[in-house]
């Protein structure tokens, strides 16, 4: 049975602060509700971002909410609204479009969170935080492990295969894979605290210049499987379960990004 026959806002609102959480993280935007749209909600579009496309394809599908990973309104970011900045938010407030975003919450939560997700797509077993002062339900990442350990080509065609994509590995050792430390994103920073935790691969969606340097160092084996396909999940998990409790329909939109 549905919680509600027309899903409002406020308690769209509710329901997202509740299961996610957003007042535990100290975060780089503001979680939650961006922009204002109508109260009724019967159609929710979710996606990744909330670029110019994914709003476009909202007004396409008849959408009255967009849910996105990455909203608006960063820290450091102008406050001007002009440009691409104006265009988005001028289309959203013009089609009465609600936008709600959740960066860091949504990759923590302990089951519909982006980390979450990823290690049931390869098969991991999560075990530990990522970041030992929090726990697993705390921490923006993850470590798990597989049943059995697995050579890292058997690791990289796993990881390829779950997101259709390939993906960037730096191989610095022959060694069987059990233990996976992961964190979705542009969390290439965080290689060190997976290299402390004896993890055996390091994964996470970006890399710089000197995260090789780090793999071969501290002798980790390193793949970066992309921002965008490694924080597609989250938000798909969590459109899932608003379907699955409320009378609205919920769609992923995924708008392709290689990066």
């Amino acid at each position: 049975m549905p919680l509600e026959a027309i899903l409002k806002r406020h308690i769209l609102e509710k329901e997202l602060f509740d299961i996610l959480k957003p007042n535990q993280f100290k975060d780089y935007a503001p979680n939650g509700l961006q922009i204002q749209g109508k109260e009724d909600i019967n159609k929710i579009v979710t996606g990744v971002t909330a670029s110019q496309a994914l709003i476009n394809k909202a007004i396409e599908h008849n959408a009255d909410a967009i849910l996105v990973h990455h909203g608006y309104f960063w820290k450091k970011e102008s406050p001007i609204l002009t440009g691409i900045k104006y265009q988005r938010i001028s289309t959203l407030i013009k089609h009465d479009i609600n936008l709600f975003a959740y960066h860091l919450p949504l990759d923590a939560h302990i089951k519909l969170g982006n980390n979450a997700q990823l290690a049931k797509l390869f098969g991991l077993h999560v075990i530990e935080s990522l970041q030992p002062w929090l726990s697993v339900a705390e921490s923006i990442g993850i470590a798990g492990t597989f049943n059995d350990a697995k050579s890292v080509s058997e690791v990289k065609a796993i990881v390829e295969k779950a997101l259709g994509r390939n993906v960037l590995l730096e191989q610095v050792n022959n060694n069987l894979i059990s233990k996976v430390a992961l964190c979705s994103g542009g969390a290439q920073g965080y290689i060190d605290q997976a290299a402390d935790l004896g993890a055996d691969l390091y994964l996470t969606g970006e890399v710089s210049e000197q995260t090789i340097h780090v793999a071969r160092e501290r002798n980790i084996n390193f793949i970066a499987a992309g921002h965008h396909a490694t924080e597609r999940y989250g938000v798909m998990a969590l459109g899932e379960y608003l379907s699955s409790q409320y009378d609205v329909d919920v769609e992923f939109i995924d708008i392709d990004n290689p990066a």
